[in-house]
């Protein structure tokens, strides 16, 4: 049985993960872990300041299914089926040594050694007393410790299968350690988070590390929901929807990293939490109207918070990997409402280029390029009533037909999935709001002050109005330092 306990599914960063829920559950302030790479004896250690536990208590700890899931945890407890610990750790290594130093009391070492139980003059499921031969010096950490467990893998096999002593090894194992840091960075986030933070993570001696804020909470372009309270089965839940601010708004190191772990287009959609702990990083729970909503592109930029306590457990079906919620069927048309919303909003800012400074309404801006729908899909043409093509069509008089021809012939061609591929593998395609080149400028300044002349002589606009539609049309819209030097706020003429 314990040998099957290994194929839960688990990879290395939920294993990891599932240990330090059960240091939060023991009021632990601060967890460090450390990983020592010795080809395939290499091991681990996770070490908490919690509050311990007895001879009794950790026995019970190391039992399989040692408490049931439908007992009812502290609202601070992160466990659910009563198996992660053993399950958890089951999955990455073959011998489970945990050692506990309650205030005031006297250190407990359980082991479970996976090759002592397969042995064939063994019949029986033996937890075993104090550490294996040779691994006392692993413990010394809990040493100067008033409280506190430190868990012990030795035997990583789902580790370390086909790993030796070179460098290649050694870059392998550390680029796992480096994966175990970005989910734990992710997973417990609001754990971490702010000056007075309930927990500190340190991997490898380095310094506590950074929580990663899936919605860049703190970004004064990020446009959040209000937040709300929603009566569900097992107890209400927080909603909150949140758009991200678009690559132009972003420096290159913001924007690298709340990409997240798998990728933008990847961590669009649903973040749930249970007791502040991330279940589900991104993806759309099944949802969507009038077909199920897929990961894509021009929504990449909208992300939602779902919170729920361990009280609704049994009706978000969480598993015992708790990586895995499906929303109760009571709460699912709020989700799609809210959620469709803010998708909504995404694909606003997605196309029209998160221009810095305040930008026109959506609504009021005028494009270079409109779509359309229609029995062969979606279909891509220049604008006609642009103010640029305006005045070059009456310019041209009844010469226009010439460029309606180049216009048909532009727009039959657009390359649509070659954009598409090209913003898939590269992640973002020039958006047209880059910073220009001297020739670039030259050329939107000779266009721009054709346009206000026009504007200004010919229409007989007031320049202050001639300014707001310059600054609610493309590209200009994009580039408010070209008309502010052409027509500035307070000057009457350009």
């Amino acid at each position: 049985m314990i040998e099957s306990l290994r194929g839960v599914g688990y990879s290395v960063e939920t294993a990891v993960a599932d240990l330090v829920d059960n240091s939060i559950a023991a009021s632990a302030r601060t967890i460090r872990l450390d990983f020592h790479f010795d080809g395939p004896d290499s091991w681990m250690t996770l070490l908490d300041d919690g509050r311990g536990m007895g001879p009794e208590e950790l026995r019970s700890a190391m039992t399989v299914g040692g408490r049931s899931p439908l007992e009812t945890r502290s609202s601070g407890d992160l466990g659910r089926f009563g198996m992660g610990l053993k399950t958890a750790s089951f999955s990455q290594c073959r011998c489970l040594t945990v050692a506990t130093l309650p205030e005031s009391g006297a250190l407990s070492v359980r082991r479970w050694d996976l090759d002592y139980i397969a042995r064939p003059d063994v019949n029986e499921w033996r937890l075993l007393t104090g550490p294996s031969a040779g691994s006392e010096a692993r413990l010394a950490g809990l040493a100067s410790s008033v409280s506190g467990t430190l868990v012990l893998w030795e035997r990583l096999d789902r580790i370390t299968a086909g790993l030796t002593h070179d460098r290649r090894s050694q870059d392998a194992f550390f680029a796992m350690v480096a994966r175990v840091e970005q989910h734990l960075a992710m997973v417990f986030h609001r754990y971490l988070e702010g000056p007075g933070a309930r927990l500190r993570i340190h991997v490898g001696g380095a310094a506590r590390l950074r929580p990663w804020d899936p919605f860049l909470s703190a970004h004064p372009a990020t446009e959040p929901t209000p937040v709300e309270r929603i009566p569900a089965p097992g107890g209400a839940i927080q909603l909150q929807g949140f758009v991200l601010p678009h690559r132009d708004q972003l420096d290159d190191e913001t924007w690298r990293r709340a990409a997240g772990r798998d990728g933008w287009v990847s961590q669009q959609g649903f973040y749930v939490y249970r007791n502040d702990r991330l279940l589900v990083a991104g993806g759309w729970l099944g949802l969507g109207e009038p077909r199920v909503w897929t990961r894509e592109e021009p929504f990449k930029l909208a992300r939602l918070a779902v919170s729920f306590s361990n009280s609704g457990d049994a009706a978000w079906e969480v598993d015992i990997r708790k990586s895995v919620a499906r929303p109760p069927r009571a709460v699912r048309p709020r989700l799609t409402a809210l959620a469709d919303s803010v998708r909504t909003v995404a694909r606003q800012v997605f196309a029209h280029r998160g221009a810095y400074g305040k930008r026109a309404p959506v609504s009021d801006l005028v494009p270079a390029w409109l779509s359309a729908t229609g029995r062969r899909g979606v279909t891509y043409r220049v604008n006609r009533d642009h103010p640029v093509m305006s005045r070059v069509r009456e310019n041209l008089g009844h010469h226009h037909e010439s460029l309606e021809d180049l216009l048909r012939i532009v727009e039959s061609t657009v390359p649509v999935q070659r954009i598409w591929l090209d913003a898939v593998e590269q992640g973002e395609v020039q958006s047209g709001a880059e910073p220009l080149d001297p020739d670039q400028i030259d050329a939107m300044e000779r266009t721009a002050k054709a346009l206000i002349d026009h504007l200004t002589s010919r229409v007989g606009l007031e320049p202050t109005l001639v300014r707001a539609r310059l600054l609610a049309t493309e590209p200009f819209q994009n580039h408010p330092e070209v008309i502010d030097r052409l027509l500035p706020p307070s000057t009457e003429t350009p």
